[in-house]
């Protein structure tokens, strides 16, 4: 699994006051939960552009004052207007200790119904987990090698994986073979003259 590494210094005061003080020299305020301390740090703006501008799940390796911290990224707020980070939450990922995480869907195989003219449109690109740090995992795959015209493959086909939980709903769709307007209508022009024949 990818990390990024991320120099953090301990942020001694809090307050909005005191944000607005280290968001002018660059950097953004973090707070990390989930360990036996609240961590709270302020890190360099750009030391957290591929935890975030990514669509790959990866893991941040902390350094906070000597100390080291496994954690994964909850939660990332932006400017409205400049889309700078404003603020970012980790969990921590203390062992054995059960977590929720937001990984990507990869779809993998190539369905018939791409094949016969349809278009694959993937609806759901993340889903929730629920583990542990020693079974996390970067993705979840869902196979679409049977997938005709028409058909979708729901979050219940995601494939099992030990030691995780999948929290979506199991009969939301992930990706589905979408016949195209032009393909509808010359098979109900098909249907259409078979019937007149």
């Amino acid at each position: 699994m990818q990390t990024v590494a991320i120099e953090g210094v301990v942020r001694q005061e809090s307050g909005t006051k005191y944000a607005k003080a280290i968001r002018r020299e660059g950097n953004v305020p973090c707070v990390m939960y989930g360990g036996d301390k609240i961590v709270h740090f302020h890190a360099a703006q750009g030391s957290f552009k591929k935890l975030i501008y990514t669509p790959d799940f990866k893991l941040a390796d902390i350094t906070v004052d000597g100390a080291n911290y496994k954690a994964i990224l909850k939660d990332a707020q932006f400017h409205p207007v400049t889309d700078d980070i404003m603020h970012i939450d980790f969990i921590e990922l203390v062992p054995e200790k059960v977590v929720k995480a937001q990984v990507p869907v990869r779809v993998t195989g190539s369905a018939p119904g791409v094949k016969t003219g349809g278009k694959l449109q993937q609806s759901l690109r993340k889903v929730s987990i629920l583990t542990t740090p020693e079974n996390l995992v970067d993705n979840v795959t869902v196979d679409i090698s049977e997938l005709e015209l028409g058909q979708a493959i729901r979050v219940r086909d995601i494939v099992a994986l030990e030691g995780i939980q999948v929290l979506n709903p199991p009969a939301i769709p992930v990706a589905t073979i979408v016949i195209p307007r032009a393909l509808r209508s010359a098979m109900m022009g098909e249907t259409t003259e078979e019937e007149a024949e």
